[in-house]
């Protein structure tokens, strides 16, 4: 049975743990008359507080960043290298700036359309394996950004899937090395012994 995630999921207060609990939820995309989906396998959790790598960290606030500082429930999609559009989910209450990068993501159903959009003749894990490559399968451009994920665009479900702790790894995040101290930080899970997980 699924159900769509509501606006109680994401406006929590401990980013790190909604971070952990998207783990083995389902992305949903229905863009381009296209409707796919794909297991959430790894995510990233970003503090608008005392994170240096967070875009938002200690208030900072930019065009980009807006959509970071309204209420939990909207995708923050932004553009990295100028190339790859990433997917965020935005939590907490307004005005906090905490977000979930999803990494990667073991393909579910409209695998045909992720295939053309990937130009990918079989189903890998370079498909959707990578933050940039899962948004490009998936139809999700910067175009998303701000759009409620409580909507018929772009939503997470819940299929009743219950991870136990051992299926379910932590790690430092990836490309923060700028970060100092807080790179450090075992803010990254993803699905234990899975090949549907992002290379460093």
């Amino acid at each position: 049975m699924s159900k769509k995630l509501s606006a109680g999921f994401y406006r929590r207060s401990d980013v790190v743990l909604i971070a952990r609990e998207l783990i083995g939820k389902v992305l949903c995309s229905q863009i381009d008359g296209q409707f796919t989906s794909g297991i959430i396998t790894e995510t990233e959790a970003y503090c608008g507080r005392d994170d240096k790598a967070s875009h938002a960290n200690n208030g900072t606030r930019t065009q980009r960043t807006e959509t970071m500082y309204q209420p939990g429930g909207l995708a923050y999609v932004y553009l990295c290298y100028g190339i790859h559009h990433l997917f965020n989910v935005v939590t907490n209450v307004g005005g906090k700036a905490d977000a979930v990068l999803i990494r990667a993501l073991k393909p579910l159903e409209g695998t045909e359309a992720m295939l053309k959009r990937r130009n990918y003749e079989q189903i890998k894990a370079g498909l959707t394996a990578g933050p940039g490559r899962l948004t490009q399968a998936l139809g999700i451009t910067t175009k998303w950004d701000a759009s409620s994920l409580l909507g018929g665009t772009i939503w997470i479900e819940d299929r009743g899937r219950i991870l136990e702790n051992r299926e379910i790894s932590s790690a430092t995040r990836i490309g923060v090395d700028y970060a100092g101290e807080d790179a450090q930080k075992p803010w990254r899970f993803y699905t234990a012994d899975s090949k549907w997980v992002s290379q460093k």
